[in-house]
């Protein structure tokens, strides 16, 4: 009766959860299948290997993402939109991990534009829009804010702000607040 019940968005979900637990890294058809407790075998008519299982776990990670995102976006602009992306962003990384590395995993150009990363990018231009940000520096002001988010979260959920007296909370305020300066220094004219 082990096998009752299996489909692949339950598998997926558990790989999400598995992910979480112990690394992204670590996620596997065997691993999967041993939370299961059923023989590898079982998972393969619902998952092709492991690369298919992180693929669908990664798709899963960014869908949940860009919806955890939306809502905090929702009647926002200007620095409170930018401050409710930034700080979901960061939430979402601290709670799920292993998600979140997930959600980094590079995708196939096809996959990658069929899954909710473009709306990652769609809400991130979105923000810009209050700014007034035209091209190019939209696209350079995109990936700005995309590098600073997850330099800091990374950073952070590895322990490198752990060794000062500085608290991590004051900083993440700090860089938000100079983001926002900066943004509006660079507004079309």
């Amino acid at each position: 009766m082990a096998r009752a019940g299996l489909t692949t968005e339950r598998l997926i979900r558990a790989g999400a959860e598995l992910a979480d637990e112990v690394g992204f890294d670590q996620v596997t058809i065997s691993a999967l299948a041993r939370r299961f407790g059923v023989k590898v075998a079982s998972l393969y008519s619902h998952l092709k290997s492991s690369h298919d299982l992180k693929t669908a776990i990664a798709l899963f990670a960014l869908e949940e993402l860009a919806d955890r995102v939306a809502d905090a976006l929702a009647g926002r602009a200007g620095k409170d939109a930018l401050a409710a992306f930034a700080d979901a962003y960061r939430g979402y990384a601290r709670e799920h991990p292993g998600r979140y590395d997930a959600a980094r995993l590079r995708l196939d150009p096809e996959t990658a534009a069929a899954s909710a990363g473009v709306r990652h990018a769609q809400m991130t231009r979105a923000i810009l829009r209050g700014y007034d940000i035209a091209e190019p520096d939209q696209t350079h002001a995109v990936r700005m804010l995309g590098s600073v988010f997850h330099g800091y979260v990374s950073l952070e959920t590895s322990g490198g702000f752990s060794h000062t007296a500085v608290d991590p909370e004051e900083s993440w305020s700090w860089i938000v607040d100079s983001l926002d300066a900066l943004l509006r220094d660079r507004t079309t004219p």
